[in-house]
């Protein structure tokens, strides 16, 4: 029975929740205990109190207060409410579900508790729950267009679209007269409702509603869009060529409204003269703009080509546009357009090349030819820099020749520094990145650069110091604690990255859970959107952001930490000494006095932590910040990660990290690689040859998966027990089609696909490793030719750098390795490392 109260502690327990409303908890703590003062066992006091507990970071003591409350109150839904809250707040999100409908139970009328359910199920992406909600709500309350629209949006995600476009319909027809043209939330539900009848597939209603029903709405771009698009699937060229015309007249850079327009006049690179003459009249029509200009050069051959290329980049040049190499590069994939645009560039920078007189090279330069000369200058270079066109010797002749004619330029420094990496050399390309730097110093796009080639310098300190300069630096933890505040992504992976290559463990792995946090976060961030998006009528964009959020995993920057995670964790399992922190000298050895050093360190990082830890539970007690009532000041309380150094099994925690890469990126070749390497030593051979088909669903050839092959079924043939029956099954139907018999003689099989891919270095190099896995007895002849090959014109610095990390995997000569590499390289620094390489799988 729930201990009744006087409508004094009535008064009170109102007044308790209003302060947890408004954020005052230490005025509703002080409440909350009054009135428990009088009535200890009243169930809802103790759950309000257990949420301002929550609310000021004390979660431990605020769930065992709930449940208490639930104890002396099991059927209270204040009580089962609060307790799906503190679920929620630990993100714990099928638990707070459970707990929401327990309370929608005891109290069906509540909008409450039914809005919190409805939101957690839309978290969940549980459609169907959120589709019953949402209509338990609209029945409660009709009168809401929000509820009317919320229905329609679950509908549309349960993929009942008929249904979808029936409530919006339903709701339109209870409207007793039309909306204002002013209504924006209507012009936006009526849009919505044409994309659910053009994604139904029927485009003629689709059509024919959007003429009707949105020809007044505010969003005109939207609206001609559609209507652009509709005409051209509905084969009605002619309205389509107008609507696409229409739409150019607003943006005459935008590329495709040039391809509808092609379309609706039915135009391909079949017909060039035709298209010659379309983007003619556009060049025409807009005197300073690109794209009528550009685009030409895709489809143009021959002559054409070189006379419209010829044009283009004068024009571009005589203007000293800095980008414009990047406009053209991407035809670059013609070797016919590259050697063209080559010859040109060359032309101009020797003064053999004539002249344009028809006002393509626009008389505003008054005859400037500097700009000209630097321009062409910097462009060579980056054409020499260019992958598919790479001379770095004449690229570093052209940027030296540039610089001098513009000793200012922030962008001809950059490219230098670009082409000094390529060479290999990252301490110059640091140190000329920072020169670039320099010349503008309130550029915050150089310092970004500047400070990233010197993370891949390794210089971490130097970097945050660079970005200090545009950051809050007296936020808490200084420049770093901003730029996690700014989830300054691109910095975060490129500082754990640098601290992995100097086996600062704790460092990395502190970056890489920074950036798997920073994701979480963006995951939660859509909970506030489920309401906030309805009320402000923004529905068109909600639902892409629902869908973009449900491929946030596959973003590259995630795939990128987190198989930089997992590698790190597998080392940790392969060289449990790196946990040691600085005990491990260079050649990965333990230094016993170093690691007594280390020991010494890493006591007192622990005493510090717990001081840390004790004056935050402090100022959690206190509700520390600025405000009586604010909550405590985040404080770090491992700011060196060696929490998560001390780990006990670390392709377990990998796993964290591992399970989303793998399946939201499925077609990421270097995360099913590092999956492989956790599932085989954590003997998970199922999963471990899922990696493998993975591998080859995306490139049916691949060395990678060749050497896995070898491995795996090498394991298999070694077990030291035998297998469960249904998982040995599995194995042998999926292992048979990759393998030349059931019992395969792997080292014969190697050969034979040696012998079939001996012209291609990733082939051989994987190939070798699996001879040497078999027989460790060939690993000295295929050193000697994997040396050999380190003089080869064939073998890139890549390459050279893993025929480096295969030869010290099989504690061979690497000393020999690397001075071969290093007379092939001088420039390159990676080749004065002895340590080069070392431990990256």
């Amino acid at each position: 029975m729930p201990q009744p109260l006087s409508s004094k502690e009535r008064t009170l327990f109102s007044q308790v929740v209003k302060n947890y409303e408004n954020k005052q908890y230490k005025k509703g703590l002080k409440a909350a205990e009054q009135i428990l003062r009088k009535a200890p066992n009243h169930g809802d006091t103790q759950a309000m109190k257990a949420l301002i507990l929550n609310s000021q970071g004390n979660s431990e003591e605020a769930f065992a207060l709930a449940k208490v409350a639930l104890k002396n109150d099991m059927k209270s839904h204040v009580c089962w409410h609060v307790y799906g809250l503190l679920w929620r707040s630990a993100k714990n999100f099928e638990e707070a579900i459970k707990a929401y409908k327990f309370a929608l139970k005891l109290e069906p009328e509540s909008q409450q508790i039914q809005r919190d359910l409805a939101l957690l199920q839309m978290q969940m992406r549980d459609y169907q729950g959120y589709v019953q909600s949402r209509r338990a709500m609209l029945q409660a309350r009709s009168g809401l267009r929000s509820n009317w629209t919320a229905l329609a949006i679950a509908h549309h995600l349960a993929a009942e679209l008929v249904e979808a476009e029936r409530t919006l319909t339903t709701y339109e027809e209870t409207l007793r007269s039309p909306p204002p043209k002013t209504d924006l939330e209507h012009a936006e539900a009526v849009l919505y409702k044409n994309t659910i009848i053009a994604e139904m597939g029927e485009t003629e209603r689709a059509f024919e509603h959007l003429d009707a029903a949105a020809k007044h709405s505010s969003d005109k771009q939207s609206v001609m869009e559609m209507r652009a698009g509709y005409l051209l699937k509905l084969k009605r060229k002619e309205e389509a060529e107008k609507a696409y015309r229409a739409l150019l007249d607003r943006n005459a850079e935008y590329r495709p409204y040039y391809e509808g327009l092609q379309s609706a006049l039915g135009l391909d690179a079949s017909d060039p003269q035709a298209l010659k003459e379309l983007y003619g009249q556009y060049a025409e029509k807009n005197p300073r703009g690109d794209a009528a200009r550009r685009i030409p050069l895709d489809f143009y051959n021959g002559d054409d080509f070189r006379e419209a290329a010829d044009q283009y980049l004068q024009r571009m040049l005589h203007k000293g546009v800095p980008s414009t190499f990047a406009n053209v590069k991407a035809l670059y994939t013609d070797p016919m357009k590259k050697e063209v645009i080559q010859n040109l560039a060359e032309s101009y920078a020797a003064g053999t090349h004539a002249p344009q007189t028809n006002g393509a090279t626009e008389k505003q330069v008054n005859g400037n030819s500097t700009v000209f000369q630097s321009s062409t200058l910097y462009f060579l270079a980056q054409h020499y820099n260019y992958h598919l066109s790479r001379d770095l010797s004449r690229a570093m002749e052209y940027i030296d020749k540039a610089i001098e004619l513009s000793p200012k330029s922030v962008d001809y420094h950059m490219t230098k520094a670009r082409i000094l990496k390529h060479y290999g050399n990252i301490p110059e390309a640091s140190t000329m990145m920072e020169k670039a730097r320099e010349l503008d110093v309130r550029d915050r796009y150089i310092n970004t650069k500047a400070a990233k080639y010197q993370l891949r310098n390794d210089e971490n300190a130097k970097a945050l110091e660079t970005m200090s300069k545009f950051t809050r630096n007296e936020a808490a933890g200084g420049p770093l604690g901003d730029l996690h505040d700014m989830q300054c992504i691109w910095f975060i992976t490129e500082d754990g990255e640098s601290f992995l290559r100097q086996k600062k463990m704790g460092l990395a792995l502190k970056r890489f859970t920074s950036v798997y946090n920073i994701f979480e976060v963006w995951q939660e961030d859509q909970f506030d959107f489920h309401s906030f998006s309805l009320r402000k009528g923004q529905i068109r964009a909600y639902v892409e952001m629902i869908r973009w959020e449900d491929h946030l995993r596959d973003h590259p920057f995630y795939s990128r930490a987190a198989t930089s995670a997992v590698l790190a964790y597998i080392l940790l399992h392969d060289n449990p000494h790196l946990a040691n922190l600085d005990g491990v000298n260079g050649n990965g050895v333990v230094d016993p006095n170093e690691a007594k050093k280390a020991a010494k360190k890493a006591r007192k990082e622990k005493e510090k932590q717990d001081q840390i830890d004790a004056e935050k539970k402090d100022a959690k007690k206190t509700a520390g910040g600025t405000g009586a009532d604010s909550e405590a000041k985040k404080v770090d309380p491992d700011p060196q990660g060696l929490k998560l150094l001390a780990t006990t099994d670390p392709l377990k925690e990998a796993m964290k990290f591992l399970t989303p890469l793998l399946e939201f990126s499925p077609q990421n070749l270097e995360g099913q690689r590092v999956g492989f390497e956790l599932f085989i030593r954590r003997k998970k051979y199922l999963l471990a040859l899922r990696c493998i088909l993975a591998t080859l669903a995306v490139s049916a050839s691949s060395p990678t998966a060749h050497y896995q092959l070898v491995r795996l079924q090498h394991a298999l043939s070694h077990l030291p027990s035998p297998l469960d029956p249904k998982v040995a099954h599995v194995l042998a139907s999926d292992l048979h089609p990759l393998l030349p018999s059931p019992a395969p003689d792997l080292t014969a099989w190697n050969d034979e696909w040696l012998a079939h891919h001996k012209a291609s270095l990733p082939h051989l190099l994987a190939g070798l490793q699996a001879r040497s896995f078999l027989d460790h007895s060939t690993r000295e002849p295929s050193e000697k030719l994997l040396l050999d090959m380190l003089g080869s014109e064939s073998v890139g610095m890549q390459e050279a750098l893993q025929i480096v990390d295969v030869v010290r995997g099989w504690d061979g000569d690497v000393e020999r390795a690397i001075s071969r590499a290093a007379e092939r390289w001088p420039e390159a620094s990676c080749f004065r490392d002895r340590n080069v390489g070392n431990g990256v799988l």
